[in-house]
């Protein structure tokens, strides 16, 4: 099918890369001229703006960093929705579900349908095509863009209600980046008590303590000091901060959320918004005077 494709970041380009390879005819817009290029030899075709993509396909698709991306690819001057071809707008970013829920009502108004579909999995997942698509919309509208978004994972549809998609990311995520905090104090523990870390991940994989730090951070990006699982510290806190958020508006208690939220500020004072979300562990590592793994496995500072 004919698709639009907006923001060939990271997780953007990969994804649209499988679609191309799939047989999808593309039209692609980035402000970032070389990842333009690389899919122009691919067999897409270049759009220079928004706008000029949903001219010329029914169907556009986004991968956007921020909120005020999203909002503005989608609804800005020059924007999606001043598409003469457009009929539906498949939303691949996080944008937490007040944000989703209000680009939904302002396409609404001029006839085209937002998709809410964002994705799980980073980097290596678009690139496998082994994303979680998490999807919520009108169903005949989801199952009309079905066939694409398999190509970029497993899909799971959440409900018609808009929004919904950005609920269960949140959550999602949410888990995911408590796994990461809290399995880097656990190890930080255990290597100022004198215990070698990789044993410990050992052991905690075949244990009841697994979980996606421990099963796939902490093996390739922690232990070798690595830090390039590929997603960044910012996206993780923008993440966090929406959870929070969505946990708020919905009258719920947050004492975990809240925990968890205060050491990815931390981290991003720290560390900064472009290192890597694997990097966590550092602001843990120095508050404790220990460095976990690298080439002499536990090193007291």
């Amino acid at each position: 099918m004919e698709i639009g494709f907006i923001g060939l970041g990271k997780m953007g380009f990969p994804m649209a890369r499988r679609l191309i390879e799939a047989g999808h005819q593309l039209t692609v817009f980035d402000t970032r001229e070389e990842a333009v290029e690389a899919l122009l030899a691919l067999g897409a075709q270049a759009a220079s703006s928004p706008k000029a993509v949903a001219d010329r396909t029914e169907t556009v698709m986004a991968s956007l960093p921020s909120l005020q991306a999203s909002l503005e690819v989608a609804t800005g001057q020059d924007g999606v929705i001043e598409g003469e071809r457009v009929r539906r707008f498949v939303d691949l970013s996080t944008v937490g579900s007040r944000m989703a829920v209000r680009i939904f009502d302002l396409l609404k108004q001029r006839n085209i349908v937002q998709i809410d579909s964002p994705v799980s999995g980073g980097v290596g997942g678009a690139e496998k095509g082994t994303l979680a698509v998490m999807v919520s919309g009108p169903r005949t509208e989801f199952e009309a863009v079905r066939p694409a978004l398999a190509v970029i994972g497993k899909l799971f549809f959440i409900g018609e209600k808009p929004g919904s998609g950005q609920t269960m990311k949140l959550a999602n995520n949410f888990l995911s980046a408590t796994a990461m905090v809290a399995t880097s104090e656990a190890v930080v523990m255990g290597v100022k008590a004198g215990l070698d870390p990789k044993i410990m991940i050992d052991v905690i994989n075949a244990g009841s303590g697994m979980n996606t730090a421990s099963r796939d951070k902490f093996p390739r990006s922690v232990l070798p000091r690595s830090f390039d699982f590929g997603f960044a510290t910012g996206l993780m806190v923008k993440d966090v901060r929406l959870a929070l958020e969505e946990m708020k508006q919905l009258g719920l208690s947050m004492e975990v959320a809240e925990a968890v939220a205060r050491l990815w500020e931390v981290v991003i004072r720290e560390e900064g918004a472009e290192s890597d979300f694997t990097a966590a562990i550092k602001p843990i590592e120095k508050q404790a005077g220990v460095i976990v793994g690298g080439s002499g496995g536990a090193i007291a500072k």
